[in-house]
């Protein structure tokens, strides 16, 4: 067995009055101060609920500002995040370690246990803000940050939420760094992705975007089954440097095997080729088909493999356990959690098994 790894306590003081205020409508971002003490060291803080419907859960997701000191671990902001509905507590960070691995961007992450006014709030995945400091802290180019806010970020000029014409093709985004012309820029870019012709796709698509990053990341959605990935749950980041934009992965909680409300999803249920409409233009070249084929294959028999990640699932699992016990939310549920490793071993190996049929029908 693992030995366990000791996690970082975060102690945050909310004066009763602005944690009052905080929870009388948690709909509302704006933030409330507080007092956050990591290893002795305080730190003086904004702090503010983060989701959609996740701020409905009892154990609620934090968005941290720091204004005083004004870093923590080179980040001005980071985000708590309380996966709450995943039984295993491991899916967002089992998938980011994973899109690193196989050498996409991804946020790091963290597990930490949180303290709000003394009481315990349990554990939680410390996640890095995706923003320039991302970029600076690995050492890329500045460049242009979009978030995809809903389904509507489909690469395509038609709704997917309401299936009409895009008002606007900003639609589905938010602007997290850059200017108008950024967004002028990703609207060029969204009618080209829908008009150049077929012929002509493969040779200026890569005006656009860093082909061999996206099917990076079209794999690591593929492998860890993000239903939501291909329209949402992700950053756009455009290297001003080259130009061309990648995906940087964003919330996958609903992964390895579960879906949003920590139920079973199939492992057969996220067809290999995608959903979104750069994704289908893309493998409609036999270039980039082929390219993907045989990252696909590498992968399968590389990083996503028990024999690769089931060292790294059980040391996770130890050293959250004694954690989880203390975890008011959680530790009810702890016979559940104890079964999570073999689930999403279970779910690698089916995976597994679907993703080498498929793989030869790319041809």
């Amino acid at each position: 067995m693992a030995t366990n790894e000791k996690l970082p306590e975060y102690r945050l003081f909310i004066h009763p009055l602005d944690l009052h205020e905080l929870r009388k409508d948690i709909w509302i971002d704006d933030p409330v101060s507080a007092k956050l003490t990591i290893h002795g060291k305080k730190y003086e803080v904004d702090i503010a609920y983060r989701g959609s419907h996740i701020r409905g859960f009892p154990k609620k997701s934090y968005q941290v500002s720091l204004y005083k000191p004004t870093t923590y671990r080179n980040a001005n902001t980071f985000h708590l995040n309380a996966e709450y509905k995943d039984p295993s507590l491991m899916r967002n960070k089992l998938s980011f370690d994973f899109f690193n691995e196989i050498g996409c961007l991804a946020p790091q992450s963290r597990f930490v246990f949180l303290k709000v006014n003394g009481k315990n709030e349990g554990v939680y995945l410390e996640l890095e803000s995706v923003d320039d400091r991302f970029l600076a802290n690995r050492g890329l180019p500045a460049g242009s940050i979009f978030y995809a806010v809903d389904g509507d970020a489909n690469f395509s000029l038609m709704s997917d939420l309401d299936k009409e014409v895009k008002k606007s093709l900003a639609i589905g985004y938010e602007l997290k760094c850059g200017a108008q012309e950024d967004t002028d820029h990703l609207h060029q870019m969204i009618i080209d992705i829908n008009t150049i012709s077929r012929e002509d796709f493969e040779k200026e698509i890569v005006d656009y975007i860093d082909v061999d990053k996206y099917l990076l990341w079209l794999a690591g959605v593929v492998f860890t089954q993000n239903f939501d990935g291909f329209v949402h749950n992700y950053a756009l980041y455009r290297n001003e440097k080259s130009g061309l934009y990648e995906i940087i992965p964003w919330d996958y909680d609903a992964t390895w095997g579960r879906d949003v409300n920590g139920e079973e999803m199939r492992s057969d249920y996220l067809r290999i080729t995608g959903f979104n409409t750069l994704t289908a233009r893309i493998l409609d070249s036999s270039t980039f088909r082929n390219q993907y084929k045989s990252l696909l294959q590498d992968i399968v028999n590389n990083q996503f493999t028990v024999e690769y990640l089931k060292p790294k699932i059980e040391r996770m699992h130890a050293s959250l356990r004694p954690y989880v016990l203390l975890d008011p939310y959680k530790k009810d549920s702890i016979d559940r959690f104890d079964k999570e490793p073999d689930y999403i071993l279970n779910y690698i190996e089916e995976r597994t098994a679907f993703i080498k049929r498929e793989v030869e029908l790319l041809d």
